[in-house]
């Protein structure tokens, strides 16, 4: 049966041909997004610090896939680093219809025994380069009028969680980010959602994952008692990325295996 305009279903989801810049994108939930938004078709430009890793995970997926895909070096919180990656994706790829923005560290610890730098650290990664990152590529998204900006916020950016000061505060303030956002790029057909993950054995959390208390208070939290598998993510984030999505902005997508439910 023949798909039709008013209801095109699966068909709302193809993004062939589109460029799609993910930051943090060669490891953990960046590298899950951006592999499957490959697999739907969409070119990569993948952002991260490590040139050596970014280039391999590249490859990856112009092997696996067939898409153009390449690597980028840069820290999104450098501003100058920022507008050198700009200029290589609007003259080396295209005028980007989709940026995830993934990359977020985490620094844990009782408030009273962490830096006031360390603190910083967190924001300026997880907070200014995002901001850094949409205003970067928001003028032509604006001169296409089509767009769609992912931000990776958390669940706890929703709820609070002990020794997590730093990065608590840094994904509320993506959550307040992507809903301004939302407001701001409406009129020109950009959507601004945020994907806010439960807990993942990323990288990043491999260090605590078999403490007392990633048991108890974040898997065990969960309703599914258990950490969410990289895959679990990719659906979100093909939907937020797709012409599925046109009537979704500023909206919190939780993908958290229930945590947040109770």
């Amino acid at each position: 049966m023949q798909h039709s305009e008013e209801l095109p279903g699966i068909e709302q989801f193809k993004i062939s041909g589109q460029w799609a810049v993910v930051t943090g994108g060669s490891k953990g939930l960046g590298w899950a997004m951006a592999h499957g938004l490959a697999s739907a078709g969409a070119n990569l430009l993948l952002v991260s610090r490590h040139a050596t890793d970014v280039e391999a995970k590249a490859q990856i997926l112009r092997d696996t896939f067939g898409v153009d895909a390449r690597g980028f070096q840069a820290d999104v919180t450098d501003a100058s680093q920022i507008d050198k990656l700009k200029d290589y994706c609007l003259s080396e790829c295209s005028t980007p219809s989709i940026l995830i923005n993934n990359a977020g560290i985490n620094i844990r610890g009782p408030i009273d025994e962490l830096s006031y730098e360390e603190f910083q650290q967190v924001l300026r990664t997880n907070v200014e380069g995002p901001w850094l990152l949409t205003r970067a590529f928001i003028p032509s998204m604006k001169e296409k009028r089509y767009g769609r900006i992912v931000n990776v916020a958390s669940t706890l950016g929703l709820v609070g969680l002990a020794n997590r000061t730093p990065y608590t505060a840094s994904k509320g303030a993506m959550v307040q980010l992507t809903r301004a956002m939302a407001l701001e790029f409406a009129p020109w057909n950009i959507t601004c959602n945020a994907i806010c993950p439960g807990p993942f054995l990323t990288e990043m959390n491999m260090p605590i994952s078999e403490t007392q208390d990633a048991k108890t208070n974040i898997v065990g939290a969960t309703a599914m008692s258990r950490w969410g598998q990289l895959r679990e993510i990719q659906g979100a984030a093909i939907y937020l990325c797709s012409p599925a999505s046109s009537f979704t902005t500023g909206s919190m997508l939780v993908v958290d295996g229930g945590w947040t439910a109770r």
